[in-house]
């Protein structure tokens, strides 16, 4: 089975990225989907969560309260870390569990969305690790357009991950989104007819 990382950061477009493969049969493991399933009312992952921050976190459902959470931890680098050690052992573990049941399937590329791709070191475990880049200034003018956020607030949030620069030498393809949604297209269209399609035509 080839395995494919797919990173980015916030606003560079790799939810479009991973839809345009989605589309094209791909089967996938979205690293934000095992994030939010461990943390569901009754896991573990959400006892870890509530033991470190407090009930502040939870709504009056007892489920997650996303927003408050994330005020917390991302003017806050401690607080950050904090929460990726209450959680890195149980989406560490699902992950693992949907690999098995996809090798077991004998699919032939499977392709993970997990956004600490690099700092998660899930990047040796990939047969390619795929990054979706763009610039700084691109990131802080979608999230300013499309979250209404402030400078302040967008660049706060681009902080609170690594740099996409840094993650650069850390990939073998380049999926450079700083142009057109008609110019991402046509990239993924040469990656897609290059790089995967052969993969699909013979079992691994």
């Amino acid at each position: 089975m080839f395995k494919i990382g797919l990173t980015g950061g916030i606003a560079s477009g790799k939810s479009t990225v991973l839809t345009y493969f989605k589309d094209k049969g791909i089967p996938y493991i979205d690293a934000d989907i095992v994030a939010r399933e461990v943390v569901e009312p009754g896991t573990k992952g959400l006892e870890a969560i509530v033991a470190a921050f407090g009930t502040d976190v939870l709504h009056d459902d007892r489920t997650l309260n996303r927003e408050a959470l994330g005020a917390i931890i991302f003017h806050n680098e401690k607080k950050r870390q904090q929460l990726n050690g209450c959680l890195k052992e149980h989406i560490q573990n699902r992950i693992m569990e949907l690999t098995a049941h996809y090798e077991a399937l004998h699919t032939p590329v499977l392709l993970y969305d997990i956004p600490l791709l690099i700092e998660g070191e899930w990047y040796t475990i990939m047969d390619e690790v795929w990054l979706v880049y763009v610039n700084e200034s691109t990131q802080i003018e979608r999230l300013m357009n499309r979250n209404g956020f402030t400078k302040e607030d967008a660049l706060a949030r681009i902080k609170s991950q690594m740099r996409l620069d840094d993650k650069r030498s850390f990939a073998d393809v380049i999926i450079d989104n700083n142009g057109t949604p008609q110019e991402l297209t046509a990239q993924l269209d040469t990656i897609w007819s290059g790089r995967l399609e052969h993969l699909l035509q013979k079992p691994l």
